[in-house]
């Protein structure tokens, strides 16, 4: 059996300092969904393990719509373009919209949506040239199956060639036409990487989850056997993920046999957490704020036909989510309380836990880099 990280990597601040460098700072993360940002001016404020970023869809003028991203800091004195007022993100009003340009509120110094300045109050004996070319500072920012992606550093491989094999295994998938539904939001007391393990593994799915049991049989072996990349099947009679196992939405258009009536999951190194049936998706964004603090939005997407209906309710699917993701916090808080133990010096990953310890593999040689 594999090795489960040291306790370092889970409790130390030390360690969470050196993942803010080595890996977040590394990596293109998800913030959010494009579909937030409709119109010119449009704005979500997100932090991306403590670096604060705004993303801002462009005008005509500036790039014909596309999306920009920007560190949350005026060029001038350093003031944040979006004052956070100290609060912490999860109590931040994500969206809004800047309008026609991004202006700092302490001294009005106004950039275009490009992130140039535009208007400096009051300088006009200052050289124009001392000036020239001064721009906000970027942060690169890509979108895929609908999900915005920012990296804070320079991109050592395209958002596509992060993305990988996951792309090919939810091609049928409609996720850029999806729109959200019902998002729900937790603040849980547990490392990250606690959560990512969790959800990449069904070895304590018969413990933890009794009712996902009954509408997944075989998740009571603990995910043995299973082929996950087919999708996983449900109880007879049962389709998708919600309390009755059926809905009165319709599969997704352009499904397969097997995905019109199994479940995919994915995990999308290193924030999002896909999970995929034919008629809805939940997509888990992780949110890590300290070493046992991790902010989790699960966002359930729909079909926009299935939520223009009339009797649309997505709360066929959203109890069951939220009913088996306390169960997962819960549990996860509980790790977390043990890892903290002196007593706990690492453990081990059983055989069924493959794709949990594959997050080891991935993590350390990104941790070990100079």
């Amino acid at each position: 059996m594999e090795r489960t990280l040291e306790p370092r990597y889970y409790v130390s601040e030390a360690t969470f300092d050196a993942e803010r460098e080595r890996l977040w700072a590394r990596q293109w993360v998800l913030v959010g969904r494009d579909d937030a940002l409709t119109r010119s001016g449009d704005r979500m404020l997100v932090d991306v393990a403590g670096s604060s970023v705004v993303v801002v869809r462009g005008d005509d003028e500036t790039g014909g719509g596309v999306l920009r991203g920007f560190h949350n800091v005026c060029r001038h004195r350093g003031a944040e373009l979006l004052d956070t007022g100290g609060l912490t993100p999860a109590d931040l009003p994500a969206c809004g919209s800047f309008g026609s340009v991004i202006k700092c509120p302490y001294h009005s110094w106004a950039y275009g949506l490009d992130g140039t300045l535009r208007h400096a109050p009051f300088v006009d004996r200052v050289d124009a040239g001392e000036l020239a070319g001064v721009r906000l500072h970027p942060v690169a920012v890509d979108t895929w199956g609908g999900f915005v992606f920012v990296h804070l550093g320079q991109p050592e491989q395209t958002l596509a060639e992060q993305i990988g094999a996951v792309a090919g295994r939810t091609a049928r998938y409609p996720l850029a036409d999806l729109r959200v539904g019902l998002t729900l939001r937790y603040e849980v007391a547990a490392n990250w990487k606690v959560l990512a393990e969790n959800y990449n593994e069904c070895y304590h799915c018969g413990p933890v989850h009794p009712e996902l049991c009954d509408l997944v049989p075989a998740f009571r072996r603990g995910g043995d056997g299973l082929e996950w990349p087919d999708g996983i099947p449900h109880r007879d009679g049962a389709w998708t993920f919600t309390t009755t196992g059926t809905t009165n939405r319709a599969p997704f258009p352009g499904l397969d046999d097997a995905e019109r009536v199994r479940h995919k999951g994915e995990l999308v190194y290193p924030n999002l957490l896909l999970s995929l049936s034919a008629d809805h998706v939940a997509a888990f964004r992780l949110e890590p704020r300290g070493p046992a603090h991790t902010t989790v939005v699960c966002e359930l997407l729909f079909h926009p036909e299935a939520i223009a209906d009339a009797g649309f309710d997505p709360s066929d699917a959203g109890d069951l989510w939220h009913l088996v993701n306390l169960q997962d916090w819960a549990i996860c808080e509980s790790v977390q309380r043990g890892m903290s133990s002196p007593a706990w010096t690492g453990g081990w990953m059983a055989p069924t836990e493959d794709a949990a310890a594959e997050i080891t593999r991935w993590y350390l040689p990104l941790m070990e880099q100079a």
